[in-house]
C-alpha cells in the first residue's frame, strides 16, 4: 500500500514505503472496521427487530381496540335496541341493512289494502243478539204540502244494522219463595214453612257474582293489565271495589284452579316434540338462601297444550322435573341455553334438543352491526341463513314424499351441506377474525341441533313460537311488575297456561271461565269433583261449538 506524505515546506508530494500486510496498524485498523462492521449489523437487526415488534404490538392494539368497540356497540344494541316485545315500523336497530334486500323491499308493494283490489266485505254479526228498533217521522213530516193528508205507514221497512256494546253494573235481588205447609198433617212445627234453597255462590258470604271475578281474572293474566286500572274504569261504571277484596276473592280463588293446571301438565309432557323458553319474573317474596326477588317464567309448548311454570331458579332442574323420567324420545326445540343441555333426560338420549336458527341469524347480524369491516362476511352468511328458510318453506308447501317435496328437499340438504362445509373451511383459516371465529365455533357445536329440521319437517327452523307465548308474559311484567306472593304466583302462571291452552283450542276464554266457575259455584265453592268434562281435549262437538271463539269471519259480499 502506497501512502503520500505533505510537508508544511514542501507541497511535492513524497510517497511512503509500502505497509505490508503484518504492520500492527493495519491489523489494529481492520479489526476495528471489522468490529464496527458486526455491532452496526447487530444494531440494524435489533432496531429491525424492534421495529417488528412495535408493528406487532400496535397491530394487537388496534385489533383490541377494534375489539372493544364492537362489543361496546354490541352492548348499546343489547341495552337501547329494540326489545322483542317492541315493534316499530321505522325502528330498524336490530336489522343489518343488505343494500339487495332494501332495493328488492322499495319495489315491493307497500302493505295493507292495496288500490284497486276488491275488499273482504261486512264481517258477520248474525251471531249476536238482536235489540229491534224501528224509527218513525213525526207526523208534521208526513203530511203532503199540497193537500195536508197524512201519509200512510207500509207494511215493508228499510233496515240497517249498527254494532253496539253495553258494560253496565247491576244488582240482582234474589227473592227466595216461602211456602206455608196448608195441611193438618202431624208433623214438627220446624217444618211448617218451607223455603226455596240459596243460589250457589262462588265465594261464600260474598256479595260479588261470577261475572265480576271472570272480568277480573281475564283482565289481568288476559289483558295483561294492572289491577288498578280496572279499578277504576269501573268506577266509571258507578261500582266501586277496593284493591284488597280484589286481592281476597283472588287467594280464594287460586286452589280452583289447581287441579285444571295439574292436568293441563300432565297432558303436556306427553308427545313427542315440545317448544321451551324462558323469561323473567319478579315475586316479591323472602327465601331462605335466594337474594333478590328474580324468579323465572318458564313456557313448554306441547301438542296442543301450552305450560307456564314459574320457579326461583333458571336451572336445569325445572324442565327436567317437568318431563319426569321418559321411555321414549322425544324432541324440544329450545334456544342455547346451557340449562337445557344439562336435562338428565339430554344426557341419556331421550330428549334431543333441536336448536333456533333465528338466534344463529342474530350472531351474524350483531357481528356486522358491531364491527363495520366484518358487514360483507356477516351478509353473505346472512344471505346462506336466508335460502335455507326460503327453500324450507318451499320444501314444507307440498306433501311430503310428493315429487316436488323432494326436489326441494334435495335442494335443502344441499345448502345445509354447503353451509357445513364453508363453516368448517373458515374456522382452518388462521387468519379469521375473532368475532367471526366465536360466531362459527357456535355454529358448528350446535350444528347437530340446528340440522334436526331437515330430517324432520316437524321441527320448525326457529324457535319464535314459544317466544311469542313468553311476550304477553313480558307486557305483564312492564305493567304489573310480577307476583306479591307465591299463591298470586301459582296463580298467574295457572291463568298464563289455561288462557294460552284455551285459545290453541279456539275456546271463548270468557265462556269456559264462566261455565268453570259456576261448576265450582254449585260445589260449594269448591273444584269439581271431576274436572275431565271441562278439559278441552274431552269436550263433545256440540260443547266445542257452543265454546267456540266466534271470529266474526267476512260475510259474502253481495253487493
Amino acid at each position: 500500500m502506497n501512502a503520500t506524505l505533505l510537508t508544511p515546506t514542501d507541497e511535492t508530494p513524497q510517497t511512503l514505503p509500502p505497509c505490508s500486510e503484518n504492520c500492527p496498524a493495519v491489523q489494529r485498523l481492520e479489526k476495528a472496521v471489522e468490529r464496527l462492521l458486526t455491532e452496526s449489523r447487530c444494531d440494524i437487526e435489533y432496531w429491525k427487530s424492534m421495529h417488528k415488534r412495535a408493528v406487532q404490538r400496535i397491530e394487537r392494539l388496534e385489533e383490541e381496540l377494534e375489539q372493544a368497540r364492537g362489543e361496546i356497540c354490541e352492548l348499546k344494541v343489547e341495552l337501547y335496541g329494540r326489545k322483542s316485545e317492541k315493534s316499530s315500523k321505522t325502528d330498524r336497530s336490530n336489522d343489518l341493512t343488505d343494500p339487495e334486500e332494501e332495493a328488492t323491499a322499495a319495489a315491493k308493494k307497500s302493505r295493507g289494502a292495496q288500490p284497486g283490489q276488491a275488499g273482504h266485505g261486512r264481517r258477520d254479526y248474525s251471531h249476536l243478539p238482536v235489540e229491534e228498533e224501528t224509527v218513525e217521522l213525526s207526523p208534521e213530516s208526513r203530511l203532503c204540502p199540497h193537500c195536508g193528508k197524512l201519509a200512510a205507514a207500509m207494511s215493508d221497512t228499510e233496515d240497517s244494522e249498527v254494532v253496539e256494546i253495553e258494560v253496565r253494573a247491576y244488582r240482582r235481588q234474589i227473592h227466595r219463595q216461602r211456602y206455608r205447609v196448608t195441611c193438618g198433617c202431624d208433623s214438627d212445627s220446624a217444618c211448617r214453612t218451607l223455603t226455596a234453597p240459596p243460589l250457589p255462590k262462588l265465594i261464600p258470604k260474598s256479595i260479588y257474582g261470577i261475572s265480576i271475578w271472570v272480568l277480573i281474572l281475564l283482565d289481568k293474566f288476559a289483558s295483561y293489565r294492572p289491577t288498578e286500572r280496572l279499578l277504576g274504569q269501573l268506577e266509571q261504571y258507578g261500582l266501586a271495589l277496593s284493591a284488597g277484596t280484589v286481592t281476597d276473592g283472588l287467594r280464594r280463588i287460586e286452589p280452583l284452579f289447581q287441579p285444571i293446571t295439574k292436568a293441563l301438565c300432565e297432558r303436556n309432557r306427553q308427545g313427542d316434540f315440545h317448544q321451551a323458553d324462558e323469561t323473567r319474573w319478579r315475586v316479591f317474596v323472602v327465601l331462605d338462601g335466594k337474594k333478590g326477588h328474580g324468579w323465572w317464567l318458564w313456557v313448554i309448548l306441547g301438542k296442543d297444550t301450552v305450560i307456564y311454570l314459574l320457579a326461583p331458579s333458571r336451572g336445569h332442574e325445572v324442565p327436567q322435573s317437568h318431563f319426569g323420567p321418559r321411555t321414549s324420545p322425544s324432541v324440544m326445540e329450545v334456544d342455547r341455553y346451557l340449562g337445557y343441555k344439562a336435562m338428565e333426560q339430554v344426557k341419556a338420549g331421550l330428549i334431543l334438543l333441536a336448536f333456533c336458527w333465528a338466534h344463529v341469524r342474530r350472531d351474524f347480524v350483531r357481528v356486522g352491526k358491531s364491527w363495520e369491516k366484518l358487514v360483507p362476511w356477516a351478509l353473505i352468511w346472512l344471505r346462506r341463513i336466508r335460502l335455507v328458510y326460503h327453500i324450507n318453506r318451499e320444501r314444507l308447501r307440498h306433501k311430503p314424499g310428493s315429487l316436488a317435496f323432494q326436489e326441494q328437499d334435495a335442494l335443502l340438504r344441499q345448502a345445509v351441506e354447503t353451509m357445513r362445509i364453508e363453516t368448517a373451511k373458515e374456522l382452518a383459516d388462521p387468519k379469521l377474525r375473532q368475532p367471526c371465529r366465536k360466531v362459527l365455533t357456535s355454529l358448528q357445536e350446535h350444528w347437530s341441533g340446528l340440522a334436526l329440521f331437515v330430517d324432520d319437517p316437524r321441527i320448525p327452523m326457529d324457535n319464535n313460537a314459544s317466544e311469542r307465548q313468553a311476550r304477553g308474559p313480558a307486557v305483564a311484567r312492564k305493567n304489573f311488575y310480577g307476583s306479591g306472593s307465591l299463591w298470586s304466583g301459582r296463580l298467574t302462571a295457572a291463568m298464563f297456561s289455561l288462557f294460552a291452552t284455551l285459545a290453541r283450542w279456539n275456546i271463548n276464554p270468557r265462556l269456559w271461565l264462566t261455565w268453570y266457575l259456576k261448576s265450582c259455584a254449585a260445589a260449594g265453592g269448591t273444584a269439581p269433583a271431576n274436572i275431565e268434562p271441562f278439559l278441552p281435549w274431552n269436550l263433545s262437538d256440540a260443547d266445542q261449538a257452543a265454546l267456540a271463539m266466534r271470529s266474526s269471519l267476512p260475510a259474502t259480499d253481495t253487493s
